[in-house]
C-alpha cells in the first residue's frame, strides 16, 4: 500500500506542471513541490528546478529597468499565473521571458501562462 502511494505522489508530481515546471531554482523546486504533493514532490520538484535557471544577465537586465510597480491583492507565487491586469513587460535580448513589477517586487514571468518563474527580492 505504501508504494501505491509513493508512486501516485510521484506520478502526480509528473503531471503537475505549473507547480513544478515553472521553477527557477533546485531550492524554489523542492520548495513548491513539496506544497503540492509532500516530501516525494519536493524531491521531484528539486528534480525539475535544476533544469531551468534563470541567466543571471536576465535578473540584471530587468534590476536596471525603470517600470511602475502594480499593486495586487493577490498573494504572487512562483509557479502561479498573474492577474490580467499586471501588465507584462519585455525582457531586453531575452524574448522567452517577460517581466512585471507587482507589489514593489520584480517577477519574472513566462509570457504564454503569465505564470510567475523567478520573484526577485
Amino acid at each position: 500500500m505504501n508504494n501505491r502511494l509513493v508512486v501516485s505522489l510521484i506520478a502526480a508530481s509528473l503531471v503537475i506542471p505549473g507547480a513544478a515546471f515553472a521553477q527557477s531554482t533546485t531550492v524554489e523546486g523542492a520548495r513548491v513541490g513539496g506544497e503540492v504533493a509532500g516530501p516525494v514532490g519536493a524531491t521531484v520538484g528539486a528534480a525539475v528546478g535544476l533544469g531551468l535557471e534563470i541567466p543571471n544577465a536576465v535578473i540584471t537586465s530587468i534590476t536596471a529597468e525603470r517600470a511602475p510597480s502594480v499593486v495586487v491583492r493577490e498573494r504572487v507565487v512562483v509557479g502561479e499565473p498573474l492577474p490580467a491586469e499586471v501588465e507584462l513587460r519585455p525582457v531586453p535580448r531575452y524574448t522567452e521571458y517577460r517581466y512585471a513589477v507587482v507589489n514593489d517586487r520584480r517577477v519574472i514571468v513566462d509570457p504564454r501562462t503569465r505564470r510567475v518563474i523567478k520573484i526577485i527580492d
